[in-house]
């Protein structure tokens, strides 16, 4: 079911709801770019264990009204009121990749209505502004430009916009084939057609307002967070695959000692789309469900 909450400053924030309606609420951020949209249908595995996944679009993208200016800790005000407008109390965060500093903000500033909080495959805080070393060049570029030369790269995702929009056979066949800056285990996802449809559609959605935010959110993401998460009381499981290039797993250890109730589960050869691989997955749902 797709649709939107009120904000009360008069902003939309766009949410889908997949798997078990009456299970354990766990709210799911998504990637940068990126949308609410996951599945080309529901989420069997959240289903089948009694997760009630509540997938949000953040301002800019989907359905969500853009909001100039915000920072990690804007994100936070959203969520409460989205989580009020539902009647939840309680209930635990998933933030994978991009979408995992706004789950650490949350964390942060939210303790009384999480149970907990997992950081999967999510991005650490730049030093300075500067990306890691250890990440791959595609996205070291992409990052720089997001922050340098802006018109650069909303050329790029414009172009690929158009695609989507004209010729989406023809985007399909250039992931299936390219992608060769990805390691081999994150490019296995995206081989059959029903994984390039469901790329198609969150990334058409991920546009749908326009490419601003494709942009905004890494520029963001560059700044300080604003908190430390040294301070963070929620419980926080980090799962991060240790073939990782483009959130390398090194920042992430560095991050996750600093974090005090803090449990890490790193996997090795895997790479970044640690939520496409349907054990990961399930074990992921499964470690929010015992806290």
């Amino acid at each position: 079911m797709n649709t939107t909450v009120k904000l009360s400053d008069g902003r939309d924030i766009g949410f889908i709801e997949y798997g078990d309606k009456n299970g354990l609420p766990v709210m799911f951020f998504h990637g940068t770019p990126g949308s609410r949209l996951l599945f080309l249908e529901d989420d069997e595995i959240s289903k089948t264990l009694g997760i009630r996944l509540i997938s949000l679009d953040r301002p800019g993208f989907g359905l969500s009204t853009p909001k100039l200016g915000r920072s990690l800790l804007d994100w936070t005000d959203d969520v409460k009121e989205i989580a009020d407008h539902l009647s939840i109390n309680k209930f635990s965060i998933i933030g994978v990749s991009g979408g995992g500093p706004f789950a650490a903000a949350c964390a942060y500033k939210l303790p009384l209505r999480l149970h907990s909080v997992a950081l999967v495959a999510s991005g650490t805080p730049f030093h300075n502004g500067k990306t890691p070393k250890e990440m791959m060049t595609a996205n070291k570029i992409a990052f720089f430009l997001a922050r340098k030369a802006p018109w650069l790269i909303k050329a790029s995702y414009r172009a690929t916009k158009r695609l989507l929009e004209e010729n989406p056979e023809k985007f399909m066949e250039q992931n299936r084939k390219g992608n060769k800056h990805l390691t081999a285990w994150d490019r296995q996802f995206l081989q059959t057609d029903d994984q390039l449809k469901g790329l198609m559609m969150h990334m058409g959605e991920a546009f749908r307002v326009s490419i601003d935010e494709c942009v905004n959110e890494p520029a963001l993401l560059t700044k300080p967070w604003g908190f430390s998460v040294k301070d963070i009381v929620v419980p926080i499981d980090v799962w991060h695959g240790e073939a990782d290039r483009l959130a390398p797993i090194s920042r992430m250890m560095k991050l996750a000692q600093q974090i005090p109730n803090c449990h890490t589960h790193y996997i090795p050869e895997a790479g970044h789309f640690l939520t496409d691989d349907d054990d990961i997955w399930r074990n992921i749902l499964q470690t929010l469900l015992k806290k």
